[in-house]
């Protein structure tokens, strides 16, 4: 894998060097020429490096060579950025002596030369000019040993200056992965999904059995999403398994995939119960997604709450027959591989976009690349998008490679797949070797692994023309699109990687790269700690205590993550660790403690200078030291579902470089500590609490021109000036998506309502937003342009606390899906056309319901609205879901449409005790599933009519 030491970083803080600040320093220590001699010599082994990448498959001491290259260079790229970041903490120093009355006079009576002469300055210049003799002479050392490589370095460069290296830029706008040849299977497996034969047993296993790679996964993904599988089971559920086969885990996910919810009992037995219950009456299919476990018995105790409606059915993946045999009333179905003839027509798609090669003049070299990708498609698609927009040459050296021989002992990676990687451009083979770090199955979230991919200096600041975020995620679609990772099946915005895919991750990223998981120990691995860059663990199984004792060894580590593999995971690491921990790790670019059991952050970490990530997710610490204001290459802070957080430190407003400051839902947290509007790199900022005085002022927003996605702003009631509401110019933050405005709770005297309406009106947001939440407002009336046409992207709108605004107008929101009221003065609404989910909560000015309800909606919830007495209109026929809970007083309803709602899914009527004692009457609506009427002032013996209907299959 070593090809990937030609890190762009190395070149990029190269070119740094050339900076106005960083040549100052370099003058000032008289190590220019020194640097200039580096830069020469890295130059010719980049050149060398260019033949080298497919002679070290074949040639052992080429892998050595590689090998100490790319510790070297990991060297190379420390040293460089502790002088960009010396020069920075000079700057910043020198800003903040001339920014003082004090500091102003020292300067003029202090010559600049005297402070050039101080202590630490001058141990700097002596340590920076003995790291790099150090360095140049191992360079020049393996520069003389690239004989052995067979190597002509001349030709090499020559080649280079006149290659064209621009390659086709990939988008996200391609198709999916086509899904060719697998008709027949998907008929034969839905037979037994839908047939009858098994409709009398509460629940049957269809296994779906082949090699890795031949689609298993693609299959029950299509049979998942087919139209008449939707229609026959009430409820679907999709679970990835993989190796960890824990009873308790598999029950928890299953748990939440099918209840929605993230907290789950606290005990096995509590947790099957609920389970049990949440699946009786209901046909459900629930697929498990990649599954290993071949004891009987652990199968056996998962499937005890697995029981529902007759017809209800498990789809299980596998790669193991005798997976199959450990359970009972299974039907197998074997997943071959692809015809010659399916397989041509995928690779045909993957790279010519035709139907097949027909008068092709590559099918002769088509029909020699599918018998070496051996029917899988994993690997025809992938194979595919290597030759996409190649010729018959490039075509002709693909399949004389030597990778296809190649023997490594790694049976589980297929010769296409380091093809594939091969393939790839060099700042993309970084990012997938990255990827090693997490585990199987992993769900990726493409924002938060691009904050990782840029802490680490995978992607260069150099291309202006793009943020280092969108570049990251334009790299990310690029992995997707030549289906190095794919969508996840969950959720559109998750993503996961083949498991044949994340074997060759592992293979690629080397001895640099360390995931430890619980089939590993991290104690007795001297010998690999010290080689060790990136190290990630896993949340231990049994809640063991991690005390990372050998790390303490490993003095060149970038990377600390822990990598929680369900949403409930903890990882068990005490304070007492951090403390001895942190001082180790002066070379730190990512340390994470999300989901640690941590309480106090250590003063040293404000020592790690080269840290540009910092994660306490979901952590217990109550404050963050001081002494991280000294982390002034600090791109990211994290410290997301605090609740015991109460303090953030003054001196962030030295931390020029953080552009995202995720502070959501931290309650304790009460002010901002950004200072007035200086961290103007700041792209994530989640809140802002407005203050008087000398505090943060909502004018402060102003200079924060770069923010983006979503941003709270909380105590609008004391803004007394509108002019600065409107200096925050929000309409000019065309990067926010989702808005919030906040007043305060309390409505006394204090409260100027006149001075809120205008203020809401001074704070006009960009039109292009999608979210919007207004809380505890005052004013009279709505702003002006809640009514503006211009508003055209807004889908979501919730109104709270409101309590003077008493109409609603939101006929100017074409593509607004969800409209939610709660405790707010409403009267009247015009509901806009687009509306889908339509919530009112606790509006108790409001006697009756007379609204023209769109055709769009599909989901009503009407709760504790204590004076509503009439619900006049016809409901739509679109309707899915109606709730209506605790209107006390709610007396008549238009049960006399019931029949027409043939959506209806599920309908509650519950505490509602003045309705009219003879509903409901008429037919019921065909396709109901779910029906509470009750906690009325009758039982339901006494009631006029028939209350639970034949087709019925949950009755409350």
């Amino acid at each position: 894998m070593a090809e990937i030491v030609v890190s762009s970083a190395v070149t990029v803080l190269f070119e740094k060097l050339l900076s106005g600040d960083l040549m100052k320093l370099i003058r000032s220590e008289k190590i220019e020429s020194q640097l200039e001699k580096l830069k020469t010599k890295w130059t010719y082994i980049e050149a060398v490096l260019a033949d080298a990448s497919e002679k070290h498959i074949t040639q052992e001491s080429v892998k050595v060579w590689l090998l100490d290259l790319h510790r070297l260079a990991y060297d190379i790229e420390d040293v460089l950025d502790d002088m960009a970041t010396e020069s920075l903490r000079r700057k910043l120093n020198d800003e903040l002596r001339g920014s003082t009355s004090t500091g102003k006079v020292l300067k003029k009576i202090i010559p600049n030369f005297c402070t050039n002469l101080s202590p630490h300055r001058m141990m700097y210049g002596r340590k920076m000019r003995s790291m790099l003799a150090e360095i140049t002479e191992k360079l020049n050392g393996l520069y003389e040993n690239k004989n052995m490589l067979g190597v002509d370095i001349n030709t090499i460069l020559a080649l280079r200056s006149n290659r064209n290296f621009e390659r086709l830029e990939e988008t996200s706008l391609l198709d999916e992965s086509p899904v060719l040849g697998r008709e027949k299977d998907e008929a034969a497996v839905l037979e037994k999904l839908l047939g009858d034969e098994s409709c009398n047993q509460n629940v049957s296993v269809v296994c779906i059995v082949g090699f890795g790679g031949v689609g298993k996964t693609t299959l029950a993904r299509l049979l998942y999403n087919n139209e008449k599988v939707k229609n026959y089971f009430e409820l679907r559920a999709w679970v990835c398994v993989s190796n960890y086969f824990d009873v308790l885990a598999v029950s928890k996910a299953i748990y939440q995939a099918v209840s929605g919810e993230d907290n789950t009992p606290p005990s096995k037995n509590h947790l099957q119960e609920v389970l049990k219950e949440k699946l009786s009456n209901k046909r459900f299919l629930l697929v498990l997604d990649d599954v290993w476990n071949e004891d009987h018995h652990k199968w056996k105790d998962l499937e005890k709450p697995l029981k529902g409606a007759p017809g209800s059915k498990i789809i299980v993946t596998t790669r193991k027959m005798k997976v199959a045999s450990t359970m009972d009333n299974v039907k197998c179905h074997n997943l071959e591989i692809l015809s010659d003839e399916d397989s041509l027509s995928l690779l045909a798609k993957s790279a010519i976009n035709e139907h097949n090669f027909d008068n092709h003049p590559l099918s002769s070299l088509a029909q020699d690349i599918i018998m070496k990708c051996k029917g899988l498609p994993l690997a025809l698609i992938a194979i595919g998008r290597v030759l996409k927009g190649k010729g018959n040459d490039e075509w002709d050296k693909l399949l004389k490679s030597e990778i296809w021989s190649s023997d490594d002992g790694e049976g589980d990676i297929l010769p296409v797949l380091k093809l594939s990687y091969y393939d790839l451009p060099l700042h993309l083979k970084k990012l997938f070797a990255y990827c090693s770090l997490f585990p199987k199955d992993y769900l990726f979230n493409k924002n938060k692994i691009v904050l990782l991919w840029m802490a680490e200096g995978f992607i260069s600041e150099s291309k202006r023309t793009k943020t280092m975020e969108s570049l990251g995620c334009k790299y990310f679609e690029d992995l997707l699109s030549r289906s190095f990772i794919q969508h996840s099946t969950k959720n559109e915005s998750e993503y996961i990687m083949h498991d044949l895919m994340h074997n060759l991750a592992i293979s690629v990223a080397g001895e640099f790269f360390f995931m430890l998981d619980d089939k590993m120990n991290v104690n007795g691995r001297n010998e690999d700690f010290d080689k060790i860059r990136h190290f990630s663990f896993l949340d231990q199984p049994y809640d063991e205590f991690i005390n990372f004792k050998e790390l303490h060894k490993s003095s060149h580590l970038r990377t600390f993550l822990p990598v929680p593999v369900t949403w409930w995971s903890r990882f068990n690491t005490s304070d007492h660790v951090l403390v001895k921990l942190l001082p180790q790790l002066q070379l730190i670019r990512v340390l994470s403690f999300n989901e640690c059991s941590i309480e106090k952050v250590p003063q040293s970490i404000g020592s790690l200078k080269h840290l540009r990530y910092l994660n306490f997710w979901h952590t217990k610490i109550k404050e963050v030291p001081k002494q991280v204001g000294e982390l002034y290459n600090l791109q990211s802070l994290l410290v997301c579902r605090c609740s015991e957080l109460f303090s953030l430190p003054v001196s962030f407003a030295k931390l020029i470089n953080l552009r995202h400051l995720d502070m959501s839902d931290t309650p304790m947290l009460d002010k901002t500590p950004v200072g007035k509007g200086g961290l103007t790199s700041l792209q994530t900022l989640t809140k802002v609490f407005i203050e008087g005085a000398n505090a943060f002022k909502v004018s402060d927003l102003k200079g924060l021109v770069n923010l983006e996605g979503h941003i709270s702003i909380v105590g609008l009631e004391k803004v007394t000036d509108t002019q600065q509401a409107m200096e925050a110019n929000l309409e000019g933050k065309k990067g926010l998506v989702s808005l919030e405005m906040k007043w305060g709770e309390q409505f006394d005297d204090s409260r100027n309502l006149r001075r809120e309406c205008e203020v809401i009106e001074s704070m006009r947001p960009h039109s292009k937003l999608n979210k919007l939440k207004i809380l505890n407002y005052g004013g009279m009336k709505f702003p002006s342009w809640f009514a503006n046409p211009s508003f055209d992207k807004l889908t979501e709108l919730t109104i709270e606390w409101c309590i003077n605004c008493t109409h609603f107008n939101g006929n100017a929101y074409p593509l607004l899906k969800y409209l939610k009221f709660f405790k707010s003065g409403l009267e009247s609404l015009n509901c806009p056309n687009s509306v889908e989910r339509l919530e009112i909560w606790k509006c108790n000015s409001m006697t009756s319901l007379n609204l023209s309800l769109p055709s769009s909606l599909k989901v009503l919830k009407i709760m504790l609205c204590y004076n509503l007495e009439l619900i006049h209109d016809e409901l739509p026929s679109s309707l899915e879901v109606l709730d209506i809970w605790q209107c006390m007083n709610l007396k008549s309803f238009p049960h006399e449409y019931l029949q027409s709602l043939t959506y209806l899914k599920e309908m509650r009527i519950s505490f509602c005790p003045s309705m009219d004692d003879s509903f409901p009457c008429g037919l019921w609506p065909p396709n109901l599933k779910f029906l509470r009427i009750g906690e009325l002032n009758k039982p339901m013996s006494e009631w006029g009519c028939r209350i639970t209907p034949p087709h019925l299959l949950n009755c409350g």
